[in-house]
């Protein structure tokens, strides 16, 4: 089957979410009646992206805030300290039902708007359901004003015992383990004339270790080999740190106070589960959108939740040698106790999992679901890459640098950033610096490359018109409208030669 796209133009002039400019905006658009996941996983990879059936692609270098697509390498993310501290927080609410007093300002965690904000890593343009975040203003900017505080503690502590690379993220800036000795205060500090404290435990192996070897001087080799394994196990082992699986799928006590189930569902009406919880889902969404995102009731109806959250223009896919559940679009739901409370809207794609919307119970707040759902939706990608090789990226949306609000998908590495002129992945530790001196940037350091999959051929571009398709060279013989080939070459430059090929552009 082949993706029929309409494509609708320059959209400019149009309020902006994440700087509040009443006409900041600018971005190309297309409609998208059908989409194959390989023409959608290539379009994502050329900058674009979808609200519902709506696809669409900022103008970088004109739009108020340039939005750069950012990809999470899953197999080799590390979770950071304070990501490390939601998924325990989560443990110990499921283990005892123990509900954390909120974030301390000496516990920096990612930052805390991710709570605020829905946590939705990919909060997108709602080109459908305009959002509206002027008032969540105020509590941002105090927010951030906290976290510059705790970011200064925790930079100069970080100085004298930085260990993970991982941990210094805010920065930009590759972190360097920097040891600095210090002269102990007098009364304060070890006596070096004396021996360094040994534990009791440590005695009484060294005590087990010799009475062995006296026991057996001749085969004192053997008898050491034998019982080391027990008695001296290796530092490596009782030190490495927790994966991100361990800290997730950690067993619960039979008592355990509570459940958490998270279950794939597909978007699809005629999928028995999709359609039995839908109900459950959309409340959810009513109660997220008013409380979080202060929506008045009439802009988050039942036509809006289908339109923005269950309409995908991917068809659905089930190769062999596809992940068990197929490719699409699917809602990962969180069900805590027997409810829903938490969705996270993601397509599963040929090389990624892209992360669509996620939103949850403003009652369960404290658990930071933003984090958590990020955390799952990377650990899902590890799991689809064992049955699926080149399924390895997790897409967390649009990266905003100009954003404070929209800074933390950084935190998620390592991760890359698309070149919005060569279409080409840069780490975004490359990025950062060029970010803070323009908001536009071209991450591609070599001035001679260019997009190699650009339109070199726009004859041979699919249309689709009167119920046949034909190549564009065939179809601009029958035109008259000059500005019809203006309005094709430009979509074709947009979503490159692959897509022009395979994709079917209708036009009326």
């Amino acid at each position: 089957m082949a993706s029929v796209v309409e494509y609708k133009g320059l959209k400019a002039g149009y309020h902006c979410g994440y700087c509040d400019s009443e006409e900041g905006k600018v971005s190309h658009g297309m409609w998208a009646h059908s989409m194959t996941v390989q023409d959608y996983q290539d379009l994502i990879d050329r900058g674009w992206r979808r609200s519902g059936k709506y696809v669409y692609k900022p103008v970088m270098n004109q739009t108020c805030c340039p939005q750069y697509t950012i990809r999470c390498r899953s197999l080799q993310f590390q979770p950071s300290k304070s990501h490390k501290k939601v998924l325990k927080k989560m443990l110990k609410f499921l283990a005892k039902g123990e509900i954390s007093k909120g974030n301390c300002e000496d516990e920096p965690m990612e930052p805390t708007m991710e709570d605020v904000v829905a946590g939705d890593v990919a909060l997108i343009n709602k080109l459908d359901i305009q959002c509206d975040l002027r008032t969540l203003q105020e509590s941002l900017e105090s927010e951030e004003k906290k976290k510059g505080r705790s970011a200064k503690k925790a930079e100069s502590n970080e100085l004298i015992q930085s260990q993970h690379p991982e941990e210094k993220l805010g920065s930009g800036e590759p972190s360097h383990s920097v040891e600095v000795h210090t002269v102990p205060k007098p009364g304060k500090g070890a006596d070096l004339s004396k021996p360094p404290c040994r534990k009791a435990k440590e005695i009484r192996k060294e005590r087990k270790r010799l009475k062995l070897m006296q026991q057996n001087p001749a085969g004192e080799l053997e008898g050491f080999q034998a019982h080391r394994e027990p008695l001296f196990p290796p530092k490596a082992k009782s030190n490495q740190p927790k994966s991100l699986e361990d800290l997730i799928f950690e067993s619960l006590p039979e008592n355990a106070s509570h459940k958490l189930e998270v279950r794939l569902v597909p978007v699809s009406f005629e999928d028995p589960e999709f359609k039995s919880s839908f109900s459950q889902s959309f409340s959810l969404y009513v109660k997220y959108q008013m409380a979080i995102h202060q929506d008045p009731p009439d802009e988050c109806g039942k036509t809006e939740f289908t339109r923005f959250l269950c309409s995908s223009p991917l068809e659905a896919e089930n190769p062999p040698n596809g992940p068990d559940c197929g490719y699409g679009s699917f809602h990962q739901q969180y069900w805590l106790d027997g409810k829903i409370i938490a969705v996270g809207v993601i397509d599963i794609l040929p090389h990624c999992v892209s992360s669509v919307y996620f939103y949850y119970d403003p009652d369960y707040s404290f658990l930071s679901l933003g984090v958590y759902s990020a955390l799952r939706e990377i650990t899902f990608t590890r799991q689809l890459h064992e049955k699926t090789p080149q399924l390895s990226y997790y897409y967390m949306g649009f990266y905003i640098h100009s954003c404070p609000k929209m800074k933390y998908k950084g935190h998620y590495r390592p991760s890359d950033l698309l070149c919005p002129e060569t279409y080409v992945w840069v780490p975004i530790e490359q990025c950062l610096s060029s970010l803070e001196n323009s908001k536009y940037c071209r991450f591609n350091q070599d001035p001679e490359a260019v997009d190699e999959g650009r339109s070199k051929e726009p004859d041979r571009l699919q249309v689709f018109h009167k119920k046949a398709i034909m190549p564009y060279g065939v179809y601009k013989k029958q035109q008259k409208d000059p500005s019809e080939e203006a309005i094709v070459l430009q979509y074709a430059s947009l979503v490159g030669q692959a897509c022009s090929e395979r994709m079917l552009l209708f036009r009326n």
